[in-house]
Formats: structure tokens, sequence, C-alpha cells
């Protein structure tokens, strides 16, 4: 979109594709929601313009490079289930500079801000009743839709655990006043959560959050933990596990065997004598494992996730490349992500195994730093991806 043409939009008043905000607010989130939801069919782009009044009168907003860079990374706040695709850029409109938020029209509707749906109708945004919901349901029919939201066909609705969804999954999910208006079916509950298509066939994402079994379907979605006597793949095997089942059980299993397998040293030179200090900081591996987990491709290929515990090293490889805008030469930038797996990542979130999307890398950098280990160090390559994890000294 250009700026003439975010100048003539923006011209003709708020509508089902303008906003006008005075600030950052809340309320910019909840219209950036509705738009990419796009209920009335326009299949264009909206416009939600930041630093002008209701009656485009301009609100004298610094739009600085501060400003931009919080605006552009509302696609990515962990609020928003799944994500929307929005660009940002400064403009100037009748003598006053703004920030412009093009919000593109998702192809995996409805689109969730802080568990709703919200929907723009006229010039108000609001949330979707259960018929608006079920129409934008009813559009992924027919758009690309990612592999993790397409329908497993050897798969059944009596594969999934149902108790384990109304008990667990949906209460995290949606937010509870709006679970406790809706009365809808179970089968229109996991179809708006794209867990079942809205045919009512288990999808990807269905099978491993919710089939007791996903290995039936996907024979790649487990982990492999090796731990070695020794630097290389050729030296004795101390232990090794295969760890499978549903996701929440996968990444429990995993975390007890990183805390199982750290070994905590005494540090006699710091301050604190005989503080416990670890090896390996244990959430720097989970969260190294996680993104593992959450990023490797489930179609393609039938090969796991792999942790690789050496005496001096752990690789944790993910099978896949580098996806989207993350290519191999721009691997492990700070600020810089994509989703091959979108809902996988929207449902490690409502697990509560992610609190915060794009920082996973960094975090585990944190630790590493504030535990005395290396950086991560990277092995890219269009099949795969290994990250590894140096030994500090215990």
């Amino acid at each position: 979109m250009t700026d003439e043409e975010i100048a003539a939009l923006a011209g003709g008043g708020e509508s089902d594709r303008v906003e006008r905000k005075e600030s950052l607010s809340d309320r910019v989130r909840r219209a950036i929601c509705a738009f990419a939801n796009d209920l009335a069919g326009h299949r264009r782009p909206a416009l939600v313009i930041v630093g002008q009044r209701d009656d485009g009168s301009c609100a004298n907003l610094a739009i600085d490079d501060q400003l931009l860079t919080t605006l552009a990374g509302i696609r990515v706040e962990s609020a928003f289930a799944p994500f929307p695709s929005i660009d940002v850029r400064r403009t100037t409109i009748a003598g006053c500079e703004l920030a412009a938020i093009i919000v593109h029209v998702s192809s995996s509707p409805p689109i969730r801000y802080d568990g709703r749906i919200w929907v723009r109708v006229g010039p108000t945004t609001r949330i979707a009743t259960p018929e608006e919901e079920q129409r934008l349901s009813e559009r992924r029919r027919v758009a690309h839709l990612p592999f993790d939201v397409q329908a497993v066909a050897s798969a059944h609705l009596a594969d999934l655990d149902l108790e384990r969804f109304r008990q667990e999954y949906l209460p995290n999910a949606v937010a509870p006043d709006v679970l406790e208006e809706n009365h809808r079916e179970p089968v229109q509950q996991l179809a708006a959560l794209r867990l079942v298509t809205p045919d009512g066939e288990p999808t990807v994402v269905g099978i491993l959050v919710l089939a007791n079994d996903p290995l039936r379907f996907l024979p790649g979605a487990y982990a492999q933990f090796i731990r070695f006597d020794g630097t290389e793949l050729s030296d004795p095997i101390v232990a090794q596990h295969r760890v499978s089942g549903p996701l929440h059980q996968l990444l429990a299993r995993l975390d007890d065997l990183i805390d199982a397998n750290i070994r905590t040293g005494l540090d006699v030179a710091g301050r604190t004598p005989h503080a416990a200090h670890p090896d390996y900081p244990a959430d720097a591996l989970r969260q190294v494992t996680r993104n593992a987990v959450m990023h490797r491709a489930y179609d393609g290929t039938h090969a796991p996730v792999k942790l690789s515990w050496f005496t001096d090293r752990i690789e944790v490889l993910s099978p896949g490349g580098p996806f989207g805008q993350v290519t191999i030469e721009r691997f492990g930038q700070p600020g810089l992500t994509d989703y091959r797996n979108p809902h996988v990542a929207e449902a490690l979130k409502v697990l509560g195994f992610v609190e915060r999307f794009g920082v996973g890398l960094a975090i585990a950098n944190k630790r590493l730093a504030a535990n005395g280990n290396p950086p991560l160090e990277y092995d890219v390559q269009s099949s795969y991806v290994c990250v590894r994890l140096r030994r500090g000294s215990p």
C-alpha cells in the first residue's frame, strides 16, 4: 500500500477498513485483530492510523523509531493467536506525521486477541457472535492452510481426548467470560481452535495436542535423548530415551530429563561460597528444546527432535531448515522470527510452555551468560537446525 493509497483510504473516515487512534492502546490491538478477520469480506488490507483523532485532526504524537518498533512488534505478541500479518510505516497526511499499521487479511481466521475474536462492523470493533465466528471458520476451507491445521486423513474424532480438551485446554484458550456464554457443541469448539477442521476431521495440531499416541499418525512426532560418555557419537552411551506422547507430556518429560542430567558443583570463588553452580542453566536448555519442538518440520520427514548430551556440549537438532523470512544467513538474529507451525506455537502458549514469542534463543543466551557458559552456536542447513550449548565449569 503506497502513501497515496493510505491517504486516500484514511480520507474517507472510520469504516470497516479504517480505524484512527490518538496513541498506542489496547484498542489498537483489538482493531488489528478485527481487520485481520475481515468479517465484511473485503479481501484487501485495512488501516489503523496512530496519531490521529476520530475527527481526523492531528494528535501531535511523536512518531519516533521506538514507537514504530513497538508497533511492528505487536504481530508476535503472545496475546494474539495465531499471529496477524501487519506492516508499519511512517506517513504524513495533511501535514501531520502519523504511524500507519497496514493489516493484511488472515488466510486462517479467526484470529483471537486476549482469547476473544474481534470483528469490525462499520466503524465499530466488537466481539464476534457465534454465527460470525462460524462464518470466519468456514473461510478456512478455501484458504491455503499451514500444514499444522491440515486434516490428518487417517484420524477420527474418537482419536482425540475430548475430556482433556474440555478440562485443560479449552479454559486456557478462551477467555472465561466468553466460555461462560458459549453453548456450542464440542466439535464446534474444537474447530474454532483449529484442533479439527470445520468438517470435524482432526488436524495435525489437534493430533499433537489431544491424541494419546500422536505417533500413530505422525511418525516423527517424538524426541530422542542420548547421553554419551565422551565427545563423539561413537563414544559409549550412558543413557537414552525415546520421548513421545501429546505435546504437554513430551515437553514435561524432556524437562525432567534436563533436570536429571544437569550436574551441579560448588562455587567456592563467588561471594556466596558453596552456592550451587550448574554446568548448564536448565532454563536455557528448555528454551532451546521447546523452540526445536515448535519450529520443526512435521511434514516430509519421520525424523525426531534429537537431544545429544556429550561431556563438553549439548546439541539439539530440529528437523527442517529455517522457514520464511528466517534464512540460513539470518538465523539467530534478534527480533527476526517466522513460524512454520503457527498453530503449534499457539498450542504451546495455551499449554503454558511459552510466555513470549520470538525471544526463546535470546533468553537462552542471557541465561547462559549469567551462568558463565559461552553463547549458543548454530549449525543451520536446508534440512535441519542444530543448536549447540557449550558446557560451563561446575
